[in-house]
Formats: structure tokens, C-alpha cells, sequence
């Protein structure tokens, strides 16, 4: 990831709602949620949330795809990865132990299956 597009992830993220809002859809993968019930859940007018969506989807940290006549929101896992190893690329410089405790706290909500375990590696 370029410096260009984190700063970007972060622009996008650097709103209460929109934080929020996809926070909400990292909880509702893999199935994502209507645009609807993302404004509906948050208190937020459509209108409005159609205006942070389009952000969070400039930025890739959302996709979406229409299922009849709604579309439905994603957060974009790989997005997640890309943004979290851009800020950590360098911690270790060449000390994994620095890096451990951090690694750590993904741990508990995301076992890593073994092929995960070697791509977090510093």
C-alpha cells in the first residue's frame, strides 16, 4: 500500500459515522447489509449515508452489490490487512519479538489458520 491510499483509508475513516459504519459491516461479514439497514442501525438519514458509503467505497474499504431492488454492503477484509501491515511494516526491523504483542491482540478474535500464521511474519 502507498502512502497516497492509506492516507485516504484514514480520511475515510476519520468520520464518527463512517467509522461506525464500517465497524458495523466488519461485524456482518461475510454477509453484509443493506444500505437501508446500515442508515436504519446507525440513525442516520439515507440520503446521508449514501454520501458515506460512496467515501468508504472510494477509499475500498466497502463494496457493494445489488440483490433485487437493495444493495448490499461489504467491508473489504483485504483492505483491513493491506492498511494494518502498512502501519506495522517497519515496527520489527528485524526483531520479531516487537511485533509479537501485537500480533497477539488479532488473535483473539481471528484464529489464524496456519498459512495466516506465515504471512504475519515482520
Amino acid at each position: 500500500m502507498e502512502s497516497l491510499d492509506a492516507i485516504e483509508v484514514f480520511a475515510a475513516l476519520s468520520q464518527s459515522t463512517r467509522l461506525e459504519t464500517f465497524r458495523l459491516l466488519i461485524k456482518h461479514e461475510p454477509d453484509g447489509l443493506p444500505a437501508g439497514e446500515i442508515a436504519r442501525q446507525l440513525g442516520v438519514p439515507q440520503n446521508t449515508m449514501s454520501s458515506h458509503l460512496a467515501i468508504l467505497s472510494r477509499a475500498g474499504l466497502v463494496e457493494a452489490e445489488r440483490h433485487s431492488r437493495s444493495i448490499v454492503y461489504r467491508a473489504v477484509i483485504d483492505r483491513v490487512r493491506e492498511i494494518a501491515s502498512f502501519l506495522v511494516q517497519d515496527c520489527c526491523d528485524g526483531r520479531p519479538e516487537l511485533c509479537a504483542p501485537l500480533v497477539a491482540e488479532f488473535t483473539p478474535c481471528c484464529s489464524p489458520s496456519p498459512s495466516m500464521e506465515e504471512m504475519i511474519v515482520c
